[in-house]
C-alpha cells in the first residue's frame, strides 16, 4: 500500500480500534499459484504479541482451506467509512479553480503467518467469543446454548479455525491532511448534511490536532 508520510497512521492502538469497530476483514492469500480473497469476521486478540492476533473461521467447503497451510504469509484489510469528497466543496476552489476530486478513507493493514485449526475446540471458543462481542447490547441477545447441542455440533464440524499472529501493522488515514483547514471544514459540513457523519467527524478531528500542533 503507498502511504504518503501525511497520510501514515502506525499507532497501533488506533489501528486496533479501527479493527474492532470494523471487523469484517478481507483475507487475501496466495496459495497454490492463485491469489483469493475472503469477506470474513475476525476477534481480535490486542494482546497476542507486539501488534496483536486475529482470530476467525471458514467453511470448511471453502477451497481456501486447501490452499493455504500453517506458516502461510497472509494479509488481512479492515476498511472504515470512506466518502467521495467534490472540489465544489472546498472554498479555495471557487478562487483558483485548482482543485480534483477525492476519496478520503481509513484503512489498516495486517499482515501475518496463518496457523490452521483444523479441531471443534479452538472453534467453538471463537464462536462463543464472536458471539458475546456482537450480540452484548441487545433486547435478547443469542448465545450458543439457545440452539440444540446436536445442531452446534454438527455446525461445528464444517468449520476451520485460523489464526494469524499479525507481524507488521500498517494504517492509512487519508482525511484531508493536505489540504487548507478551511477547505476540511467545507468538505466535513457537506459530508454532514449527505449523511456522511463518520468521515466528517475523522477530518474535523484531524483538523483540530492541526489548529493545536500550530
Amino acid at each position: 500500500m503507498y502511504v504518503p508520510s501525511m497520510f501514515a497512521e502506525n499507532r497501533t492502538e488506533v489501528l486496533h480500534e479501527l479493527i474492532g469497530e470494523y471487523p469484517l476483514g478481507i483475507l487475501i492469500t496466495h496459495g497454490k499459484g492463485r491469489v483469493d480473497a475472503n469477506h470474513i469476521p475476525f476477534d481480535l486478540n490486542k494482546d497476542q504479541g507486539p501488534f496483536g492476533g486475529l482470530h476467525a473461521h471458514v467453511a470448511r467447503a471453502n477451497p481456501l482451506c486447501q490452499d493455504i497451510s500453517t506458516g502461510d504469509e497472509v494479509l488481512v484489510v479492515f476498511r472504515a467509512a470512506n466518502a467521495y469528497i467534490s472540489p465544489g466543496w472546498y472554498p479555495s476552489k471557487i478562487e483558483t479553480a485548482k482543485e480534483v476530486p477525492t476519496w478520503n478513507f481509513r484503512v489498516a493493514h495486517a499482515y501475518g503467518r496463518v496457523t490452521i485449526h483444523d479441531n471443534d475446540r479452538y472453534c467453538r471458543g471463537l464462536v462463543a467469543r464472536l458471539t458475546r462481542t456482537h450480540e452484548t447490547g441487545r433486547a435478547k441477545p443469542w448465545k450458543m446454548t439457545d440452539s440444540p447441542k446436536e445442531f452446534i455440533d454438527s455446525m461445528l464440524k464444517e468449520m476451520v479455525g485460523l489464526e494469524i499472529e499479525i507481524t507488521r501493522l500498517i494504517g492509512k488515514s487519508k482525511v484531508g491532511q493536505n489540504k487548507a483547514l478551511r477547505d476540511v471544514i467545507g468538505a466535513s459540513r457537506a459530508l454532514k448534511a449527505q449523511g456522511d457523519d463518520e468521515v466528517a467527524d475523522a477530518m474535523l478531528s484531524n483538523a483540530s490536532q492541526r489548529i493545536e500542533q500550530s
